[in-house]
């Protein structure tokens, strides 16, 4: 087996498809990370997000995923939307303005794991995206596509942050990357200064807890603590503002994925247009949507603690 030739077709295979980058590592146990992941559950900065303490040896070993693994594949797509909100619609965060992202990158990694084995023969791999104990953002580093900045967001230097992570875990030996080495955050704070909920930390640090994603998204009880009233400002369904004024952000460039096109509503709803929205309504509308995570009781809830 050429190892070279494998991992440049991949590579290739995985540009066609419509993954902007990728990069691959040796599937290895992630000690540094399973340190740092332990701490942050032990300080219960995950909140309500429960599942994060689940399958903790899965999480740091990919080994214990996929038997036998050799290779860890990371792929970046861009989402950055080529239209914005209008002033007056309640905030949504950028990756939720199209399809469900889930639906749209499954289907390319199932088409890339084909297309590996028709390339290579019998080959042993799962693709995942964010729904599975994998810590994507350190393989993304170790496959040297970027750095992880102080927001936790992984950066590139030519696009910013706007971009999902996808891993395909296989058997196949493959030629490894050079982790990114370097921090290009430098001496900047500007997402620590302007987060809402004072939720990122000078270490690095996200206090999940804090974070108005958690509240909008994560936390399923139906009522949110009385000490979050004011602090959501106008978002409604996760938030952006760490990216927003990211500096390295100002190159981030409109998706071509035709799955992630904003849609209308999301585009141009008002609070009273969400406010007057039916259930019946909601699920056809966003059967498709990010959006459905939330649910509608979660959205109309979320409602009441955005700023009018």
């Amino acid at each position: 087996m050429n190892t070279a030739s494998n991992t440049r077709f991949i590579k290739q295979a995985a540009l066609a498809l419509g993954f902007d980058y990728c990069g691959v590592a040796a599937a290895q146990f992630l000690e540094d990370d399973a340190h740092r992941l332990e701490k942050w559950l032990h300080q219960g900065m995950h909140g309500s997000m429960t599942y994060m303490e689940n399958n903790f040896d899965l999480r740091v070993d990919p080994r214990r995923l996929v038997p036998g693994a050799r290779s860890v594949i990371t792929l970046l797509i861009n989402y950055f939307p080529p239209e914005m909100q209008t002033d007056a619609a309640p905030k949504i965060s950028k990756y939720a303005y199209g399809n469900d992202y889930h639906e749209v990158i499954r289907a390319k990694l199932k088409m890339l794991l084909v297309s590996i084995r028709e390339q290579v023969g019998d080959v042993n791999g799962r693709g995942f995206i964010d729904s599975a104990p994998v810590l994507e953002r350190a393989w993304a580093v170790k496959s040297g596509l970027g750095w992880l900045g102080k927001n936790g967001n992984l950066i590139t230097r030519k696009l910013g942050s706007f971009f999902f992570i996808a891993t395909l875990i296989t058997d196949l030996e493959l030629e490894y990357d050079d982790a990114f080495a370097r921090d290009y955050c430098g001496t900047c704070r500007k997402c620590i200064d302007a987060c809402p909920t004072e939720a990122i930390g000078d270490d690095k640090v996200i206090n999940g807890s804090k974070c108005i994603s958690h509240f909008t998204i994560e936390l399923k009880d139906l009522t949110i603590p009385d000490t979050m009233k004011g602090q959501f400002g106008d978002w409604m369904f996760g938030c952006d503002v760490c990216q927003d004024v990211c500096p390295w952000n100002r190159f981030s460039t409109p998706t071509k994925e035709q799955g992630f096109a904003p849609l209308k509503e999301i585009l141009n709803f008002s609070l009273s247009d969400w406010e007057a929205l039916t259930e019946e309504s909601f699920k056809e509308i966003f059967r498709r949507s990010p959006l459905k995570r939330s649910r509608f009781e979660g959205i109309k809830r979320n409602l009441k603690f955005i700023k009018p």
